[in-house]
């Protein structure tokens, strides 16, 4: 039975299931209203849109009325459409009953359609949050100015830009505007000077308020921070800021540059909101990395996905990690997580890892996830559906012999690289040199085998390092670091040596 076009589809209107809760179809309704208000949005089209939600709420909202309205619907739920392509990948077909531990990973990956890679990706509200304390001086600061004139030159006329500078004070260079008259403004630019101490918060708070003012859920909103310094006794303002903006669907992406800067911090504070921070060695890459970064927002497809779960007995999420576009783990403490964004061009793959206690592999099948994935895709006038995540794996006495498929095997491969990286600084942290030399020895011969020549000798220039100091340069430790991220976007070779 098809519904009739007099009677609209209230759970597609707020983009629900039908066994939405309460406080589901509330929080629908309000971000469907944010963003369709008739003093928000002009559009033709737009305002009926607004009135067929408001309606759909007061119909959902209310118990009586609610039932009232699903005796109306037809028996059985057809999946909703969804503007995304996804799979699945598992490392492994089944689970087996086992008395100890066992892993499971999977990949989620996530892709915009073939008709939508074509298409003019949203408007951008950027704010560039610029560090312009002494340490800046010279060629730093010099190409710094030379990328974001670069940046604005690049601007489509639909995007707003602003431009902060930030010490110890911040000054909004350029506020949050249409820019016609640019060659007025680069001259701004050019007379921004070094001088104070670093401090992160000052340059995102003033940063905020500017994508603020120009805040609209149709476009990519966003601020890029770049910063040779550590910022001191302002850190938990600044991730406190990161998750209000995430709240609204704000990205932080953060550009570190040489070695003195806080990458822990700068990590937190970027995944915090789905976004990722990146390392830049030599000053002259600031331009090329701070356009690549300007030049991906402008090819977003869908500018937010998160995920939120149940909790299921005897299994363990025990980490997540972004496998591109921007390689990054992500956090998992919490609700919901963000994983970032989906390009027009590139497909978006996060990989789960799982420890699956004993207790948990008793029955036929274990079903180790229940959670719901939201997208947020501007371009959409109605909400995107929540996909249900509902995995499951079957329960059997012996292993089967399928090796994981080749994307599955790809990516533990990097991670594991990844990986020998973190253990060699966790093993520096407790005192164990001659553990953490080991670690770092037995990464270079996997980067050696697999033509990584290049960070192989970072690595072993870093063993050097260690033997001599105790502990790993500022510069080579996050080249490692950020390294062995970047290998998860090369495509494979050879396999690692145990």
């Amino acid at each position: 039975m098809m519904m009739s076009p007099l009677r609209p589809d209230y759970y597609a209107l707020l983009g629900v299931s039908r066994n939405a809760t309460v406080e589901e179809i509330k929080r629908a309704y309000f971000e469907s209203a944010q963003r369709l208000h008739p003093d928000k949005n002009k559009a033709a089209g737009e305002t009926e849109l607004f009135l067929g939600v408001q309606q759909a709420y007061e119909v959902l909202s209310n118990p009586k009325r609610r039932t009232q309205y699903d005796a109306t619907l037809p028996a059985a739920e057809q999946p909703p459409a969804l503007p995304y392509e996804y799979r699945i990948l598992y490392s492994r077909p089944s689970l087996v009953r086992l008395d100890e531990p066992q892993m499971l990973y999977v990949v989620l990956e996530l892709r915009a359609p073939p008709e939508a890679r074509k298409t003019t990706a949203p408007p951008l509200n950027v704010a560039l949050v610029l560090d312009r304390s002494t340490s800046m001086q010279g060629e730093k600061l010099d190409v710094l100015k030379s990328a974001a004139i670069q940046v604005m030159r690049n601007l489509r006329p639909q995007d707003i830009l602003s431009v902060i500078t930030f010490s110890d004070r911040a000054e909004v260079i350029i506020p949050a505007a249409y820019h016609q008259e640019r060659s007025r403004l680069e001259g701004r630019i050019h007379m921004i000077q070094p001088s104070g101490a670093t401090e992160i918060y000052q340059g995102l708070e003033a940063g905020v308020k500017e994508v603020m003012r120009s805040l609209d859920s149709k476009r990519i909103n966003h601020l890029i921070l770049l910063t040779d310094g550590q910022t001191y006794g302002d850190e938990q303002q600044c991730l406190d800021l990161a998750t209000r903006l995430a709240e609204n669907a704000i990205g932080i992406s953060c550009l570190g540059l040489g070695g003195d800067w806080n990458d822990i911090f700068l990590d937190v504070l970027s995944t915090r909101t789905g976004g990722s921070a990146s390392h830049i060695s030599d000053p002259q890459d600031i331009k090329r990395l701070l356009l690549e970064k300007f030049n991906a927002l402008a090819q977003v497809f869908a500018e937010d996905i998160n995920l939120e779960f149940k909790p299921v007995e005897g299994v363990d999420l025990s980490s997540v990690f972004r496998l591109q576009p921007d390689p990054s783990p992500v956090p998992t403490d919490g609700k919901p997580i963000h994983l970032g964004t989906i390009l027009q061009d590139t497909s978006t793959r996060v990989l789960f890892e799982y420890i699956i206690q004993p207790k948990a592999v008793q029955s036929e099948k274990l079903a180790f996830m229940d959670g719901t994935l939201r997208v947020s895709i501007s371009s959409n006038p109605l909400p995107v559906p929540p996909l249900r995540l509902a995995l499951q794996r079957p329960v059997t006495d012996s292993p089967e012999a399928d090796p994981p498929p080749p994307e599955v095997l790809h990516a533990l491969s990097r991670l594991m690289l990844y990986r020998m990286q973190e253990r060699a600084r966790i093993e520096i942290e407790k005192g164990n040199i001659h553990t953490a030399t080991r670690q770092l020895e037995t990464l270079a011969s996997n980067l050696l085998a697999q033509g990584e020549r290049s960070l192989a000798q970072t690595v072993m220039l870093e063993v050097d390092f260690l033997q001599k100091q105790h502990a790993l340069s500022d510069e080579g430790g996050k080249k490692m670091k950020y390294g062995t991220r970047a290998l998860f976007l090369a495509p494979p070779k050879k396999e690692i040596v145990p």
